[in-house]
Formats: structure tokens, sequence, C-alpha cells
């Protein structure tokens, strides 16, 4: 071989080569883009908590309002008159007992009448013993003749005489004794000073308003009712009103009125009011009383939403996707509410935050806490 000759190049390898690396660089910048599965799907608006209508044995409830005023309302005057008030020993508020001496009349002119009736009686007294001291004698002296029948008869009427005459002045002894009793005015039962009208100086008049009570404390609350509502209220029913502070006052209902207003139609029911609240007469309340249990389908309150005037809920479908339904409510207790719709038993009903759902978006579904 001559030492000027060329080696010989072998090309068909090298285009092999390159040709693949065209189709790796080809295959690799034209394959599709890869899926964002989080950018494709959509989104979840809130995460939200299922609840089911559930049934509950609820009583029927009637709706009233009307004041409340005293069960027994007694008026404390004295018993004797033409005396002046020298002293009232309560006020407004206090709480007396049956017996208790709430006023003090002056009683000097009827201690000064009481010994005057006492040295009259003891006169009457003397009278009558000298009257029968005149007839023991007559009856001795008359048997032997020397009194006619006509002394003797005397005699014994001067006896009766004297002897009614003594009852007479020990009655108005006791009259003047039980006017200085009346004196002292007394609580006719226990209860709570309502009003104070008498003014310590006053001169009074037998009957003359002192005080009122509340009688033992007690208050009713009257609502009005017509006829078709008075005839499902009974004697025993519970009843709950509601004060102007917002308090909530337990009360049983005494007894419904026998009779209706002829220019009303309208009756009215007492019911009895528990000691231990704010509640002052006077007041003007509105609540309700419990009427017979009857079967209700519930849901919490917080799942139902009001929007223009309409009572909507939530349903989650099987995809965890929200859409609204109208509904109908009926009765409340505590925190829950009556569906008077119709509803499936298995509904998923979304529990509170439907404010902030729109139909048909996707909700995430937070699964119940199991107990252990």
């Amino acid at each position: 071989m001559s030492i000027l000759s060329k080696p010989k190049f072998r090309r068909g390898p090298v285009i092999a080569v390159i040709l693949l690396l065209v189709v790796a660089a080809a295959a690799f910048f034209l394959r599709p883009p890869a899926k964002d599965p989080v950018a494709g799907a959509p989104a979840s608006a809130m995460t939200v908590e299922l609840v089911a209508p559930d049934r509950r044995d609820w009583s029927q409830t009637l709706q009233g309002s009307g004041p409340v005023t005293a069960w027994q309302e007694l008026i404390v005057s004295p018993e004797t008159g033409g005396l002046r008030v020298a002293e009232l020993l309560v006020d407004v508020g206090d709480v007396v007992r049956r017996g208790q001496v709430l006023a003090r009349l002056a009683d000097d002119s009827l201690k000064v009448d009481l010994r005057k009736q006492e040295a009259v009686v003891a006169q009457s007294r003397s009278s009558l013993e000298q009257a029968n001291a005149y007839v023991r004698r007559a009856n001795a002296v008359g048997a032997t003749g020397s009194l006619s029948d006509q002394q003797i008869e005397e005699y014994r009427i001067s006896e009766a005489t004297a002897r009614a005459t003594l009852q007479s002045s020990q009655a108005d002894l006791d009259s003047v004794k039980l006017k200085l009793v009346q004196t002292r005015v007394l609580a006719p039962d226990d209860g709570v000073v309502s009003s104070k009208s008498g003014i310590a100086g006053n001169v009074v008049s037998a009957g003359t308003e002192l005080f009122r009570l509340v009688r033992r404390g007690r208050l009713e609350w009257r609502p009005e009712f017509d006829a078709r509502e008075l005839a499902s209220v009974k004697t025993g029913q519970k009843a709950e009103l509601t004060l102007p502070n917002g308090e909530r006052v337990n009360g049983t209902v005494r007894i419904p009125a026998p009779t209706l207003s002829t220019s009303t139609g309208r009756a009215t029911v007492y019911v009895s009011l528990t000691g231990d609240s704010t509640a002052r007469a006077g007041m003007f309340a509105s609540g309700l009383i419990r009427l017979d249990t009857t079967p209700a389908i519930t849901l919490p309150q917080t799942a139902i939403v009001m929007r223009d005037g309409r009572a909507y809920v939530y349903l989650v479908d099987a995809h965890n996707k929200v859409s609204a339904q109208t509904v109908t409510t009926g009765r409340r207790q505590d925190d829950r509410v009556e569906l008077l719709s119709t509803l499936a038993s298995d509904a998923r009903v979304v529990a509170s935050g439907g404010a902030f759902l729109s139909e048909g978006v996707l909700v995430t579904v937070k699964q119940a806490e199991t107990k252990r």
C-alpha cells in the first residue's frame, strides 16, 4: 500500500446514529403535554356536615298574648274609722306574712273611752248587786206577809233591769276593746305589697285603702283566645311566655274562662306562673300553650336558609353537588324546626353554612366522627 493512500470512511453507522437521535428528539418535543389533575377538576366550594330529617314527638302549641296580673289582689284597710294614721310600717315591694302589723292608728282617745266604759261596767255591776240584795230581802220578808206581791215584783223587775244594763255596758266595753285591737292594721294573708296609698297623719274612715297586696306573691298570665282555639285548652297544660326583657317564664294553665266576651268573642285563659322570675304585674307578654303531642319531622335550625322571604335547605347528591329546595316550616322547639314539606328520610341535608352555597357547586363532605 502506498504511503500516500487515504483510509476508507464508513458512513452507514454514522448516518444511523444521527437518524435515531433525530427521531428521539422529535418524539420528545412532539408528545402531548401531561394533564394536570388539579387544574382539570372542579374546585370544592367548602366542607360541610350532613344531617338527615329526624322524627320527634312534639306538642302542638297555641300562640297568644296578654297581661301579667296578680292571681288575687288584697286591699288592706282599717276596720275602724275616725282615727289618725300614726305609723305605716311597710313599703311597696315588702314581703309580708299573715297577721303582720302593717299600720298603726292613734289609740289615745280609745284608751280614754276604755277607762270610761270600765267605770260604767263597774257601776252597772254594783247596781245589779244592790238589786239582787233587795230581791233576797223581799223574798225573806214576803214569806211573813210584810210585803205585798206588787212590791216584791218591783224588786224583781229592778234586778232584771240592772242585769240588762250591766250586759249593755259590758258590750260597750267589748266594743271599745275591739276598736283598740283594730288600731293595729294586719295583713290578711301572705303577700307582696304592690301599692301604698295611706299617708301618716291622715284621719281615715273604716274601709279607707292603705295598701294593696299581691296575694302570696302569685302572678298569672292572661292571654285571650277565640272559641276555636279555646276548645283545645285544658287545665294543667304547660305554658311558656316571653317577658319584655327576653326572659322565658314557665307556667301552668289554671283554668280557661267558662264564658266568652259578648263584645270580642274571645275568652281569657288563666295561666299560673312560677314564682322565681322577674315577671311583674302590669307587664304585657306573648307566649304559647303546649297542647297534645304529635309527631314532627325536624331539622336543626341552622340547616334552614332564609332568602327572599322563603325557607330553603341544601341537599347533597351522590356526586357531592348541592341543590336548593324550598321548604315550609312549622313549630320550633329549642334549636330544631319542624318541616311541613316532604323530604326523603335518607336525604343528605347541609347542616349549616347553606347561606354561602349556590346551586350546583361541589362540596366536600366532612366524615362523621366515630365514637370509640
